[in-house]
């Protein structure tokens, strides 16, 4: 496939060749950021991290990034080090030391530190986390809708790595994602362990009929931000929504399907495993979500 493209693709944006990364309470340039080859997080996935936008001068719900962050942190028994008062500042010197003011995107991550050796345990890991905050100029940029493949790898049980978790340990989403583009698509479309449509490698799933917007139980999901808010919307405006156990026969006749994540918000996909969606182009229901999330974002940053 010569078109190749992810849910995440943004526009060129040279100024990020100079970016300044936070790395552990300093503010450094791109090619000085690094961290050791013992940390934690390289050695083992063993880490958390956030994605957030900002607008207007805005970073976009913030409070439930903050949520989440934590409870995470909690989930893996973490100690940031820092008080959620602390990240935020972190957050807003790495924004104001690259003078960054609209569509922007930050990687917030957070690992357990540096081992004392190369091995599992977390007692090893003595001198305390790494935090690692990245942030780019980024303005979404699809030229066409994305195309899912189904895959056989599915999002697993709450007691051997929780979907909900917002880790480091991505291989499972990774090994999707690559047997995806080796079925001719951009990204991959994951069932549950019941074989129920569930969620993509990188974002949130939703489908359209007749009028009314289907997405998973969120059981074995991520529990996305960007999700919650358009089935707020959906619930607020009247558009009838529900949160449901739907297979592939129902994907594959839906009227519209869309994706939904922190960088892209809404993101149409045109075909599911060869199956055209709809018209293969962004539908009205989907539109009209994406006009009622920009409504609320505008609203944040007023």
């Amino acid at each position: 496939m010569t078109d190749k493209m992810t849910t995440h693709q943004a526009q060129e944006d040279a100024r990020n060749a100079d970016i300044l990364i936070y790395v552990n309470g300093r503010v450094v340039p791109r090619d000085q950021a690094s961290v050791s080859v013992f940390d934690s997080g390289f050695m083992l996935g063993d880490g958390i991290w956030e994605g957030l936008r900002l607008y207007d001068g805005t970073w976009v719900f913030l409070d439930e990034h903050m949520d989440r962050l934590f409870e995470a942190a909690k989930a893996i028994d973490l100690d940031i080090g820092l008080d959620r008062k602390g990240v935020v500042s972190a957050l807003l010197d790495t924004q104001n030391a690259n003078d960054l003011h609209t569509d922007a995107h930050a990687r917030l991550m957070i690992t357990r530190g540096v081992k004392a050796r190369p091995f599992q345990h977390p007692s090893l890991s003595r001198s305390g986390p790494t935090m690692v905050i990245i942030m780019e100029h980024s303005k979404p940029k699809l030229p066409r809708p994305i195309r899912l493949a189904t895959v056989p790898h599915i999002r697993g049980l709450p007691m051997t790595q929780d979907p909900k978790l917002n880790s480091h340990s991505k291989l499972n989403c990774i090994l999707a994602c690559i047997a995806a583009e080796k079925a001719g698509a951009d990204e991959a479309l994951m069932l549950d362990l019941h074989g129920f449509v569930n969620t993509t490698n990188a974002c949130n799933f939703f489908i359209v009929r007749k009028g009314a917007v289907w997405t998973s139980t969120g059981d074995y999901c991520m529990n996305g931000i960007t999700r919650q808010k358009v089935i707020d919307l959906c619930r607020a405006d009247g558009i009838p929504i529900f949160e449901r156990n739907f297979s592939l026969v129902d994907t594959y006749g839906a009227d519209e399907s869309f994706l939904t994540g922190t960088f892209g918000a809404q993101t149409p996909v045109s075909e599911i495993d060869g199956r055209q969606i709809g018209t293969g182009q962004i539908g009205p229901v989907t539109e009209r979500i994406r006009a009622l999330y920009k409504a609320l974002i505008k609203g944040k940053c007023a």
